[in-house]
């Protein structure tokens, strides 16, 4: 890279370099992307994951996915997608998501991933705002038969025969399949079924589909999780997409050839479709994927695969530093883990590593506009969140007036750039972005005068108080290290006096030897006196409300930890 980013002399705005100078980037269409990584790495193994009967291993290779991913396309074609047609999958951690997500973007389709945590409710309130046409789901997860939830939904399912759904409640649903079960219901087709449609489409049909798309052209259309809300469908093209896919290995460092990536979060989430597929699939490595977590399971797959990069969420590091064969785990092939986690601490473990902690994104942003690759000294990185990605642009504007803030002074942050969604299903743009085209992000930080930007949290949990703004993210990186604490997130609490009480809210580690005052102790070694808590609150991990994405739903936290503290009064 020849360019360093751009910052204005006075105002919190700064620049990316020009994306034409970046590099390491491959082809921009999903389609393409499938294609140059399943060739260039066609003998490597792609992926692996226990078979039904929990005893051997199911594995691909890239060739194979790449042969898997054209029958899907031949079929979906023969279904009657067209360009842009919605094509809803919902599976957990299974080989079979990939052939179906890149086999939508070779039929010229956009891959709609749906979670499979969805309630009935939240299932149909899905199936509406997608308007997906197709739908390639697992039938059977945990205790959920998602063939049933379908017919309860629509009783016209279980009486209609493939192909031929006319539903009033689903317009647009044409066709459905099971990946996980050869025998059909109604509507619903088995798997065996679904593929054979293939036969009736040739291969060049589908080269001939997957040419025709643009970079520009709606790839995908996943969900928020909802940390905030409902969830919202959030477009993107297929050059955010594959851009972003093509940087993880950089933003990783990644350096060791054919890593071993172990996940069991689902692919329906941006932040693990992305971290996960970018930085193993883009330099020919291998994913281990566990459909949902169970830790002692997942020990057993890290240490009999040789797992050298683990992707997981702060709840699951403290599940597998619990589970009873934790310490007698052979981790010694881990590296990209890192270095101050249970796993980076484990005794088989050496590691230096670290990941990408300066870094600011969402899924609107399809993961990050705003990072320093793993490994940055401190002495560049200044504990901010990073600098803009390439043609990005990001800024701090007052909230109210929209208006560009000098740098230093706290505000909103607002991005562009090419990975910048096209927008939400169903809400204008008009009605989403600024005049200049920005997403105000509803979070709250600051820029300094070298374009670094400093995350607070989302502007509506900077707790004030006592006429200070204080910044929760802050405080929880602080309580997060008092020793017996699992899990911690601090909420302000309306005050008469000081607008809002700091107030902690924790999990304690079971067992832990641990109180109010032990923590507030702890937080005033390191904290100003008016960032630690004034109240201290204890939680079972059960009364903490998680998205499906491990987030805590800060709202609902606040509420309740109010009605805790009047019921102490009271």
């Amino acid at each position: 890279m020849t360019s360093t980013i751009q910052v204005d002399e006075r105002l919190s705005i700064a620049r990316g370099i020009p994306l034409s100078e970046e590099e390491g980037i491959g082809p921009l269409t999903l389609g393409a992307y499938a294609k140059e990584v399943t060739s260039r790495f066609a003998d490597n193994e792609m992926g692996c994951m226990r078979d039904t009967a929990g005893e051997g291993m199911i594995r691909w290779s890239y060739g194979e996915l790449g042969a898997n991913a054209m029958e899907v396309a031949r079929a979906l074609v023969a279904c009657g997608i067209g360009k842009g047609t919605r094509v809803g999958i919902m599976t957990t951690n299974r080989l079979e998501y990939f052939s179906c997500f890149f086999g939508a973007a070779l039929a010229g389709g956009v891959a709609t991933p749906l979670s499979t945590f969805s309630t009935p409710a939240e299932l149909e309130a899905l199936l509406r705002l997608s308007g997906v046409s197709v739908l390639l789901f697992e039938r059977n997860v945990l205790k959920k038969d998602f063939a049933e939830i379908l017919t309860e939904l629509e009783p016209q399912i279980a009486t209609s025969r493939p192909g031929e759904l006319n539903s009033l409640k689903f317009p647009f649903l044409r066709h459905i399949a099971m990946i996980d079960s050869e025998d059909g219901k109604g509507a619903i087709e088995g798997w065996s079924a679904f593929r054979a449609r293939s036969a009736e489409v040739a291969p060049e049909l589908v080269d001939a589909c997957a040419a025709e798309v643009a970079p520009a052209d709606p790839g995908v259309l996943f969900f928020s999780s909802g940390s905030t809300g409902k969830p919202k469908g959030i477009l993107s093209s297929h050059r955010a997409v594959c851009l972003q896919l093509w940087r993880w290995p950089h933003w990783y460092r990644i350096v060791h050839e054919k890593i071993r990536t172990w996940t069991a979060n689902g692919f329906f989430w941006s932040g693990n479709f992305c971290m996960t597929l970018g930085s193993t699939l883009s330099t020919g490595g291998c994913l281990v994927l566990q459909p949902t977590f169970q830790a002692e399971e997942a020990l057993r797959l890290m240490e009999q695969e040789r797992v050298s990069k683990l992707i997981g969420w702060p709840h699951q590091w403290a599940q597998l530093e619990a589970a009873a064969n934790f310490l007698e785990t052979d981790l010694s092939a881990m590296h990209y883990v890192p270095y101050d986690t249970p796993v980076g601490k484990h005794p088989t473990v050496k590691t230096d590593w670290l990941d990408n902690r300066a870094a600011f994104g969402n899924t609107e942003t399809f993961t990050l506009i705003t990072v320093y690759p793993s490994l940055t000294p401190f002495e560049i990185a200044k504990g901010s969140h990073g600098i803009p990605t390439p043609g990005s642009t990001v800024k701090i504007v007052d909230p109210l007036t929209g208006e560009t803030l000098p740098f230093g002074e706290r505000g909103e942050i607002a991005v562009k750039g090419p990975t910048l969604m096209l927008g939400y299903v169903g809400i204008p743009l008009d009605e989403t972005l600024d005049d200049e085209g920005f997403l105000c992000t509803n979070d709250g930080g600051w820029m300094d005068s070298e374009g670094r930007l400093f995350w607070e949290g989302r502007l509506n949990d900077i707790i004030k108080t006592g006429g200070a703004n204080v910044s929760p993210i802050e405080i929880d990186d602080i309580i997060s290290r008092c020793p017996g604490v699992k899990a911690t997130q601090t909420v302000g609490v309306p005050d008469d006096l000081l607008g809002e009480l700091v107030v902690g809210c924790i999990v304690p580690h079971e067992g832990a030897d641990i109180s109010e005052d032990s923590v507030k102790a702890y937080a005033r070694e390191k904290l100003a006196s008016y960032k630690v808590p004034r109240r201290v609150l204890f939680f079972t991990a059960d009364e903490l409300n998680l998205t499906g994405s491990a987030k805590i739903k800060t709202a609902e936290l606040r509420e309740r930890a109010a009605k805790r503290l009047a019921e102490e009064v009271a």
